[in-house]
């Protein structure tokens, strides 16, 4: 195991900026001049320099100051120490979709694989050929996973995001109900009055649906609710078939409706309206990879612009 470096055998940029500058010019006049330094001040570092390395470094001929042997051989390293500094000191992260193979993974719903992701795909696949997209669901591990890096970004309604998390507001969203175009009694609108005499569909997943159970206790609404599902995937044959209801979020209802001839009515009460953000970590809000699957939700789902991120601190 090598010996850890102490700060004091550490030459600092400036001397080695110096050894370069009078390496070049022969002359510590012209060194000064091309430093903007005064010329004493060149002259004392020249003399630590010297010490530091145990080596006259350059010694005054005819023809000015000429390099010893030590020098030529210091000088290639000391050029390229100084562009490793430049490189270091002008280093800005860099993503190049056409080029790069990187595979995001994105924490979202299930409403949000019917609704956003085919977007998502449609943008990705003709932007960046060789990048891969994953979706992750959104649960008690989201938090973890956007830390760790093992997911990029969430995208939904996740309140229980803490401390060191930034989020951008996507767009809002407000309730609808979903019913058979060919539904028995429901033909032009939905009173409170009908949406109470027929049965429905419950989703019993998804954050938002804590808004409709809220609004539904808040109201004491008596509805009978003959079906529970889990999720989307069998809700629009479901609602086709037969003369079932659901409530749900307008964007997957309209969505739904709209793949499989489904009625879109407004929903009869208030239920609180939420909004559709996309989430992030602090470790990654510099990352360029990071930052350019951002830009594309926000260029494909922002409804306000200018819309800035915020940070849960």
């Amino acid at each position: 195991m090598k010996k850890p470096i102490r700060s004091s055998e550490l030459l600092d940029t400036q001397s080695i900026q110096l050894f370069e500058s009078l390496y070049a010019t022969r002359s510590v006049t012209r060194a000064a001049e091309r430093l903007g330094m005064a010329q004493p001040t060149v002259s004392n570092q020249l003399n630590r320099l010297r010490r530091h390395l145990k080596d006259p470094l350059f010694v005054r001929t005819a023809t000015g100051m000429e390099p010893t042997p030590a020098a030529d051989e210091l000088i290639r390293t000391a050029r390229e120490a100084l562009e490793c500094l430049r490189h270091f000191s002008n280093w800005e992260p860099a993503f190049d979709p056409n080029r790069e193979q990187r595979h995001f993974r994105i924490c979202m719903s299930d409403a949000s694989h019917i609704t956003l992701l085919p977007r998502i795909l449609a943008h990705v696949r003709a932007v960046a050929p060789k990048v891969r997209l994953g979706v992750v669901r959104i649960d008690s591990q989201t938090p973890r996973l956007l830390e760790s890096g093992e997911a990029d970004i969430a995208i939904g309604l996740i309140p229980e995001l803490g401390q060191g998390y930034y989020q951008q507001s996507l767009f809002e969203q407000d309730w609808v109900c979903l019913a058979s175009r060919d539904h028995p009694r429901i033909k032009t609108r939905l009173t409170m009055k009908s949406y109470l005499s027929e049965a429905h569909v419950g989703i019993v997943s998804g954050t938002g649906y804590r808004l409709l159970n809220a609004a539904i206790s808040r109201l004491q609404i008596d509805r009978e609710v003959v079906l529970d599902l889990p999720g989307f995937l069998g809700l629009p044959a479901i609602v086709s078939s037969t003369d079932l209801l659901v409530t749900l979020p307008r964007h997957i209802g309209e969505t739904l409706a709209n793949a499989n001839d489904l009625k879109v009515f407004a929903c009869p009460f208030p239920i609180e309206k939420f909004t559709v953000k996309q989430h992030w970590h602090a470790r990654y809000h510099r990352d360029a990879a990071n930052r350019w699957l951002r830009g594309i939700c926000s260029e494909l789902f922002l409804r306000k612009a200018g819309e800035a991120p915020e940070r849960r601190a």
